[in-house]
């Protein structure tokens, strides 16, 4: 088994990871970076769409407003203050003046702003409908050529190691529960790996593939969450799972998010029968919450028996359209829908995890020298819904506040680093069959029984279901050779139940967790393949 040794260890490259590995290489630590598929590919950041706040000088208790009101009264004031106070210098510095990410700018050269659901003002600045494409980019090509920094591309996060379960010597188990790094899988390869370091970040993202409908990237299942519970990190809100209110959705078709910015810009929602249904609803209409529109869209549907709702676009000119949103244009032309010319037929779907493994600002969890970042963490910024656009700003201030942090301890800590007991995988093959009829029953649970409506009778139904699949999946994983797809399954169930156990235990239904012991009508809802 081969070792690798390094200050820091960053699970996962999207804006948090390689924000992180930015700061950090920059201040002189040496950073391995873990990748689950080719560095230009595969990350939840890319497919972001609509934006980041930038201009949190202006008026900013107005945005901390946005943030909590969006959250149902249940964020964390000081994490909202630090996104504010911090967020504007964050995106100053590295995305613009280091960077120089495309943003979309006026005649004159000055940045151009919009608007998205829960925002009282246009504070967000875009590229097209492509914004996470455009900054990653621009990151991915900037991060291959920092200094100190090994990217490990095509390579998928085991376990992580501690102190107490990995170390060869024996009196290691008596120390505080500690975190020294993680095996890792090369999926190309087939071997496994130790990488041993004095910190450990985890910037995996989010855990949305683990429901049938969903915008998040596959192999998306809380690989975060689910390695950190498994060596006791405190978790935090899990039953706060955002479902974004508008995604592509037609039937034979593949759903994609379609952005708030669509509506940001004048796109207004309607029924079947072209009627606005959303001013009734919320003050700010078709731009409320993500929560409330998703919730209004579920009765919608159950009403009228429909599949989707549709966004109406009659109210911008057609070349404006195809100039703004290319990308959904083009998406939906491919799927036999012109956008220029008629409603955008959308429908809700899983989308961000607002709760995490909790960590404090600076992104030390509960176990030592493990650190989480990103969608990965939940510092209580977001509570119990996300305002939009505000991700990619978290992922750019919590890398550098943990980078910043980190950078300090391994100058002046000790670290206790020991070598770790070989991996040992057995000889049999997985039948990718089994591990592809599993993952449905994962999705479709947590799709039927815990999704955008919930009761006490479904989220107990789900516990039996997925009880009794994560024992047949642990002694599946355990006698068969490690693959991909059997850490995504492993890593899956255990997350899916880590979210079942934290809506049964609150009982009140707040932000994007709605909880009801009526008997609801289901929505008719065709199964669709995931995103892609």
């Amino acid at each position: 088994m081969d070792t690798i040794r390094t200050d820091c260890l960053v699970i996962g490259a999207g804006l948090a990871g390689s924000s992180y590995a930015h700061y950090a290489c920059s201040q002189g630590l040496s950073v391995a970076m873990v990748c689950a598929h080719e560095l230009s590919s595969g990350t939840n950041s890319r497919w972001a769409q609509g934006g980041i706040i930038f201009d949190t000088s202006y008026n900013p208790e107005q945005l901390e407003r946005d943030i909590m009101e969006a959250s149902d009264g249940t964020a964390n004031p000081t994490a909202v203050r630090s996104l504010v106070s911090e967020g504007q210098d964050a995106v100053q510095a590295l995305l613009l003046d280091e960077l120089q990410v495309p943003f979309d700018r006026a005649e004159d050269g000055e940045l151009l702003y919009t608007r998205e659901g829960g925002h009282s003002d246009r504070r967000i600045i875009f590229s097209k409908d492509v914004t996470g494409r455009a900054i990653l980019s621009s990151f991915h090509r900037y991060v291959q050529s920092l200094r100190g920094l090994t990217i490990l591309e095509n390579h998928v996060a085991i376990d992580l190691l501690t102190l107490s379960h990995n170390s060869v010597h024996p009196n290691d188990k008596y120390k505080p529960i500690t975190c020294i790094g993680a095996y890792v899988f090369d999926a190309l390869s087939g071997e496994t790996k130790a990488i041993i370091a004095k910190k450990t970040i985890l910037a995996t993202g989010g855990l949305g593939q683990i429901f049938q409908n969903t915008t998040n990237q596959r192999g998306v299942v809380g690989h975060g969450v689910a390695m950190a519970q498994r060596v006791g990190a405190r978790l935090i809100d899990l039953e706060y799972i955002q479902f974004h209110p508008t995604v592509f959705l037609k039937k034979n078709c593949q759903l994609f998010l379609v952005s708030e910015a669509v509506r940001g810009e004048g796109g207004v929602l309607v029924n079947s029968r072209g009627k606005s249904f959303m001013d009734t609803q919320h003050p700010r209409g078709s731009l409320a919450p993500r929560d409330i529109v998703a919730r209004a869209i579920h009765r919608e549907l159950m009403a009228s028996g429909e599949s989707c709702v549709y966004i109406d676009l009659s109210g911008l000119k057609p070349e404006f359209i195809k100039d703004r949103f290319p990308s959904i244009y083009e998406r939906a032309l491919a799927s036999g829908v012109d956008i220029s010319r008629e409603p955008i037929p959308v429908a809700p779907a899983a989308h961000y995890t607002c709760g995490g493994v909790y960590t404090d600002l600076e992104g030390r969890s509960s176990v030592l020298n493990l650190n989480a970042i990103g969608e990965t963490a939940c510092t209580g910024l977001h509570g119990a819904n996300r305002l939009a656009s505000t991700s990619l700003l978290e992922c750019l201030v919590s890398a550098k506040l943990t980078a910043l942090a980190d950078v300090r301890d391994v100058a002046n800590d000790d670290f206790h680093l020991p070598d770790v007991h070989e991996w040992r995988s057995p000889d049999e093959v997985a039948d990718e069959v089994l591990i592809r009829q599993d993952m449905r029953l994962i999705k479709s649970t947590m799709w039927n029984y815990v999704g955008l409506v919930r009761s006490r009778r479904r989220l107990m139904r789900a516990r039996r279901i997925l009880s009794q699949l994560a024992e047949e999946i642990g002694s599946f994983y355990a006698d068969n050779r490690l693959s991909r797809s059997l850490i995504e399954l492993r890593n899956a169930v255990k997350s899916a139940l880590l979210v079942v156990h934290a809506a049964s235990l609150n009982p009140r239904s707040k932000g994007s967790h709605y909880i009801t012991d009526e008997e609801e009508i289901d929505l008719p809802l065709e199964r669709h393949d995931d995103l892609k």
